[in-house]
């Protein structure tokens, strides 16, 4: 971004709701020139930019635009583009910032007794822009990021609906097959009890007893059949699963077939959210190209990162000039430890804080614990950290793994280089802090 001269620049700020905008507008000495209310929508967006715009031209002493509002869900969206793209304020070279409502709530802590309505609110984020707040955020940067973000962040919705699905299954699993829900390690049948192979065990059999009662070549039969011949050593598989079903409990007859019928639903639901990622997927494939090009190469030279993990990372990070440390970055994902220290003392059991952003907290979490499988230094620092602690071991060690990673995407993204080796992300932490 270009540096602006503020001496000459109108200060708007835009408190945003579903249905109205409150605008508050003024230079640098505080001169008030807009303070009014427009409808959120195209109507009042001409009326406001032609308000902005007969500003400019009555105040020869102004030659920029900056224009600040928060990020208020999807109703800051439309206003932040319009405003952006308007032909009208092109000649005012209008930067718009679009900003974390915390960022302002922090800032109003410095005015003590003011009153809290949508008029001192618009002033108070005009005033935001006019002491230089905005000068490490990115500019708005259009529709193409915001549509890679939409698609990035649906993908999320649609992994935590089968995470919230699987979890919901759990009960009625444990009431159909007990002993199939509750094995671990080798004593397991199946390595994944949502998979395809445990599916048509769950749903096409009434009850275990159906299992035992099978005979041995139709079981084996069966089992190829659904496995598509993937299964391994398919003879342990029965017999494994054929434990199972004896040491399960039984229920009485009544219950069968409504779980089958639950549990046939859930698996629809699982499969159908599975489906709908994999289109999602290549959309967000689609949308990736041409967009950002050297990030985009620069994230997928990491083992482990694809066009997915890397274009959820870059839709929320935007430019990574806007942080002045991987520290910054970290803060703003919420992958930090906020100290409990009180006199002499010190804490040692700190909560991670999760204040940040939870979407750009998922996709570094999901593309640690790739890189993990293909990085043994990484791979090394997980098991390390998953050893240290006997309560959430994956938890703990994945949220730190995400904070190492942090460094290195930093670090790489600011020096504008390529991943080549395994201790880099110490040697670019070291060099940009």
């Amino acid at each position: 971004m270009s540096k602006i001269n503020y001496m000459s620049t109108l200060f708007v700020g835009i408190d945003v709701s579903s249905k109205s905008n409150a605008v508050y507008a003024m230079d640098f000495d505080e001169n008030k020139y807009i303070a009014s209310s427009f409808n959120n929508n195209q109507p009042g967006a001409i009326k406001l930019v032609t308000e902005i715009a007969e500003c400019m031209r009555t105040h020869k002493n102004l030659d920029t635009v900056l224009i600040v509002l928060e990020s208020t869900s999807v109703y800051s969206i439309h206003i932040s583009n319009f405003l952006s793209t308007s032909e009208i304020l092109m000649p005012y070279n209008p930067y718009v910032f679009c900003v974390n409502p915390k960022a302002t709530a922090n800032y109003r802590k410095s005015y003590i007794g003011m009153e809290k309505t949508d008029p001192t609110d618009a002033y108070l984020i005009a005033d935001f822009g006019r002491v230089g707040r905005t000068k490490k955020l990115s500019v708005w940067r259009g529709s193409q990021f915001i549509a890679l973000k939409r698609l990035t962040r649906h993908r999320m919705h649609l992994s935590e609906c089968i995470t919230r699905e699987k979890a919901y299954m759990v009960s009625n699993l444990y009431l159909k097959f007990s002993e199939l829900q509750l094995l671990e390690g080798e004593d397991k049948p199946f390595s994944n009890v949502y998979g395809a192979t445990s599916s048509a065990i769950l749903t096409e059999f009434m009850s275990p007893q159906d299992i035992i009662d099978m005979s041995e070549e139709d079981l084996l039969l069966f089992l190829a059949d659904k496995s598509k011949n993937r299964i391994s050593d398919i003879s342990k598989t029965t017999e494994l699963l054929r434990k199972a079903a004896r040491d399960s409990y039984r229920m009485d007859k009544c219950m069968y077939e409504p779980i089958n019928i639950s549990l046939a639903s859930s698996f629809n639901c699982i499969h159908t959210y599975q489906k709908e990622i994999k289109l999602i997927e290549q959309a967000i494939k689609n949308c990736i190209n041409g967009m950002n090009p050297n990030a985009l190469i620069i994230l997928q030279s990491i083992p482990g990162i694809g066009p997915v993990w890397a274009s959820g990372i870059l839709s929320e990070i935007g430019d990574i000039s806007a942080f002045h440390s991987s520290d910054a970055l970290a803060k703003y994902a919420g992958l930090y430890w906020p100290k409990g220290d009180s006199g002499d003392f010190a804490s040692e059991d700190n909560r991670m804080s999760k204040a940040g952003n939870p979407y750009l907290r998922y996709y570094l979490g999901e593309a640690a614990n790739s890189v993990r499988k293909h990085v043994p230094e990484y791979a090394d620092f997980y098991d390390k950290k998953y050893t240290e602690v006997i309560k959430h071991q994956h938890k703990r060690a994945l949220a730190l793994t995400s904070r190492k990673l942090v460094r290195l995407i930093f670090g790489l993204l600011a020096k504008n280089q390529l991943y080549s080796g395994e201790r880099l992300d110490i040697e670019l932490n070291n060099k940009s802090n």
